[in-house]
C-alpha cells in the first residue's frame, strides 16, 4: 500500500512539473526525469517502434548521475533482438527481469544488449495506441523492493505517456492547434480544466462537469469543444457560489480570484487550495502558470480541479492506522500518551489507571500465544466497553493497558469503577482456557489539575501504585498515596 501511495503521488508532481515547460519534448522529458529522481533508478527510457522497418529507437532517455547515455547509441535496433520482449506485451504483460543473469541462456543477444549497458535488473511496459503510437517505456535498476509495485505503477501511468506522446504528434502539425490538445489530452486526471488569459479574462473550457456544463448554459462549438468566453471571474464565482458548501465558500472564493492570481504564482510552479463540492466531494483546485508576455507578465493559466475523495479517505485511513493498535483496536500507546498529555497541558483532573494481565506468560506457555492473543484482545474489548467515550483507552504494549478518566477525583467513584470493570473482566470467557478466569491488577493515581504535571510523572505515580497491587491476590486495585 505505501509502494502505490509512493508512486501515487510522484506522478502527480511529475506531471504537474511537465506542464511547466512549453513544448511537448521538454515536458517529456521533465516527466521522466522527475519520475527517474524520486524513485531512484539508474535509466529511463521511451522506445518507440517503427513496423515498416521493423525496427525501434530509443527517443527519451534520463540517466542517473554517473550513468552513461545510451539513447544516442539505440537507434534502429532490428526488434527480433527484443522479439521476446514483443510476445510478453502481446500476452498483456510486463517484462520483469529481477536478475539479468536469469535471461543468460535462453535470450542470449538480449542478454548480452543489457549487460553491456550495465543493466542488472529492470521491468518494461508496452505504451500502444490504435496504428499510432507502439514502443515500450522502461526502467533500469528500480530498487529491487520495489519491483512489483513499480510495474503495477508504470501500468498506470501508460495512458498519460500515450497522451504525452499524442501531443507531440499534434505539436508538430500545428503549433496553435497543440497546445488545446495537449491540455486536452491530460485533462483526464482533473474533473474539469480551463485555459484561462490572466489579462483579458478570455477563457477556454478543456473539460469540465456535466453539472457545470449545465449551471452555465455553455453549449459546444461545432467542432465538440466549448466556446471562449469573455467572464472567467463571473462565471468562476458563479459555479463556486453553486457548487462549494457554504462553509469553504469564502476561501475558495478568493482563491479563484483571477486578478490577484499573478502575485500570488510570483516565484511559484503552481498554487492549490482544497474544498468540498456538493456534487464531487473533496477537490483540489490549482492554478498552473503556462506563459508571459514579452513584458513578463503572467499571460495564461490552467485552472484545474481534481476530485481527491479517495485521496482523503486514505489519508484518513493512514491517520487512524497511526494512532490505532492493530490487534485490539483501540489506541496505540503514541496516540494515547498525546490524547492523555492534551488534557494535561489544559491541565484537565482525572485518574490515570495502569493495568495489567496476571500471570499473562503463564497463559501463553500454558494455552499457546494464540490464546494469549485473545486474551488481549478480549482485556481490551471489555475496557473499552466499560469506559466512557471521552475516556483515553490505550494498550501500553503486551498484556500491559492505560486508561485516563477526564474529571474523576472522587475515591468512591473512582473504587466504583474499578469494581465495574473487575466484574466484566471475570465475566470473560475464553474457551481454551475451561473456565479458567482472566485476572487484573491496576495502580492509578488522581490528577487534580492543580500543577503542571507530565504524562510520565503521573505513569510513575500509577505505576508505584501498580507494584502494590501485584502484592495481592485476585483482582487488585491501589490508588496512588504520596504520603506513604
Amino acid at each position: 500500500m505505501k509502494t502505490i501511495i509512493k508512486y501515487e503521488l510522484v506522478i502527480n508532481e511529475a506531471l504537474r512539473s511537465a506542464l511547466n515547460y512549453d513544448t511537448p519534448d521538454e515536458q517529456i522529458n521533465e516527466f521522466i526525469r522527475f519520475f527517474g529522481k524520486h524513485i531512484g533508478s539508474d535509466r529511463i527510457y521511451i522506445f518507440e517502434d517503427c513496423d515498416e522497418k521493423h525496427v525501434t529507437k530509443n527517443t527519451y532517455e534520463w540517466c542517473a548521475d554517473g550513468i552513461v547515455p545510451e539513447i544516442h547509441e539505440l537507434q534502429n535496433v532490428d526488434m527480433d533482438i527484443i522479439g521476446w520482449w514483443y510476445q510478453t506485451f502481446d500476452k498483456d504483460r510486463n517484462v520483469i527481469i529481477t536478475d539479468i543473469e536469469q535471461i543468460k541462456d535462453e535470450h542470449k543477444v538480449s542478454y548480452n544488449l543489457l549487460k553491456a549497458q550495465n543493466v542488472k535488473n529492470l521491468v518494461v511496459c508496452p505504451i500502444r495506441y490504435k496504428d499510432e503510437i507502439k514502443g515500450f517505456f522502461g526502467v533500469d535498476n528500480p530498487p529491487e523492493s520495489d519491483t512489483l509495485g513499480l510495474t503495477t505503477f508504470l501500468d498506470m501511468i501508460g495512458t498519460l505517456l500515450i497522451s504525452l506522446l499524442k501531443l507531440r504528434n499534434s505539436f508538430t502539425k500545428s503549433n496553435k492547434e497543440a497546445m488545446l490538445s495537449s491540455y486536452s489530452s491530460l485533462s483526464s486526471i482533473y474533473i474539469s480544466m480551463a485555459l484561462v488569459n490572466v489579462q483579458t479574462h478570455r477563457y477556454h473550457i478543456v473539460k469540465t462537469l456535466d453539472e457545470v456544463v449545465h449551471f452555465l448554459d455553455v453549449k459546444p462549438q461545432s467542432d465538440g469543444e466549448y466556446r471562449i468566453d469573455e467572464d472567467f471571474p463571473g462565471h468562476i464565482n458563479s459555479v463556486m457560489n453553486e457548487f462549494c458548501t457554504k462553509a469553504q465558500r469564502k476561501e475558495t472564493l478568493e482563491f479563484v480570484d483571477i486578478s490577484t492570481v499573478e502575485d500570488r504564482l510570483r516565484g511559484k510552479n503552481t498554487i492549490v487550495h482544497e474544498f468540498i463540492g456538493k456534487v464531487s466531494g473533496w477537490c483540489r483546485g490549482r492554478f498552473i502558470p503556462v506563459d508571459y508576455d514579452a513584458d513578463g507578465r503572467l499571460w495564461h493559466v490552467l485552472y484545474c480541479v481534481e476530485n481527491i475523495d479517495e485521496e482523503k479517505r486514505r489519508e484518513d485511513r493512514l491517520m487512524y492506522l497511526a494512532q490505532i493498535d492493530l490487534m485490539t483496536g483501540i489506541r496505540n500507546r503514541g496516540s494515547g500518551e498525546n490524547k492523555i498529555t492534551e488534557y494535561l497541558v489544559r491541565k484537565q483532573c482525572g485518574l490515570l489507571c495502569l493495568l495489567d494481565c496476571d500471570k499473562f506468560k503463564s497463559i501463553n506457555d500454558t494455552y499457546g500465544h494464540a490464546v494469549g492473543d485473545k486474551v488481549i484482545i478480549a482485556i481490551a474489548d471489555t475496557l473499552r466497553k466499560s469506559c466512557r467515550d471521552d475516556d483515553v483507552v490505550l494498550r501500553l504494549g503486551g498484556d500491559e493497558f492505560a486508561v485516563f478518566i477526564p474529571g474523576m477525583l472522587d475515591k468512591e467513584r473512582a473504587e466504583a469503577f474499578f469494581d465495574r470493570l473487575f466484574s466484566n473482566i471475570e465475566h470473560i470467557d475464553i474457551a481454551e482456557m475451561n473456565g479458567k478466569h482472566i485476572l487484573l491488577s491496576l495502580g492509578a493515581c488522581f490528577y487534580d489539575g492543580m500543577d503542571c504535571i507530565t504524562f510520565d510523572q503521573l505513569y510513575r505515580r500509577a505505576d508505584t501504585a501498580m507494584y502494590d497491587s501485584k502484592k495481592k491476590q485476585g483482582y487488585s486495585a491501589t490508588i496512588y498515596d504520596a504520603k506513604q
